[in-house]
């Protein structure tokens, strides 16, 4: 993958996880600057997204821990055990937004 065609999938995701945070319950900032999108929960805690484009990764910061995500054919994986993004989003802004979203649309990006 080229990193023009990286860069276009990470902002495609970001689109979209702004776009389904956008049907949030709770109060929920995201802003996007630099490469890097910072979503802001009710209860003052963040995650933060950042593209790495020398490693063709997507980062996640959430409250437990630090992720990386690569690029496959199912959608965006994390490197150590696969799981896939959708599925990490879902725990961590239950855990920390203590709500529930639906991102299954990020596995067709």
């Amino acid at each position: 993958m080229s990193e023009a065609q990286f860069l276009a999938r990470v902002d495609r995701t970001l689109e979209l996880v702004e776009e389904i945070l956008d049907t949030a319950e709770t109060d929920i900032d995201a802003e996007t600057q630099g490469g890097m999108m910072t979503v802001k929960c009710e209860n003052g805690s963040q995650i933060i997204f950042t593209r790495q484009p020398p490693l063709l990764q997507l980062w996640l910061a959430t409250r437990t821990g630090g992720y990386h995500f690569d690029q496959s054919d199912s959608g965006w994986v994390r490197d150590s055990d696969g799981a896939p993004l959708d599925q990490v989003l879902q725990q961590a802004f239950a855990e920390q937004a203590g709500e529930t979203f639906d991102f299954s649309p990020l596995r067709a990006v």
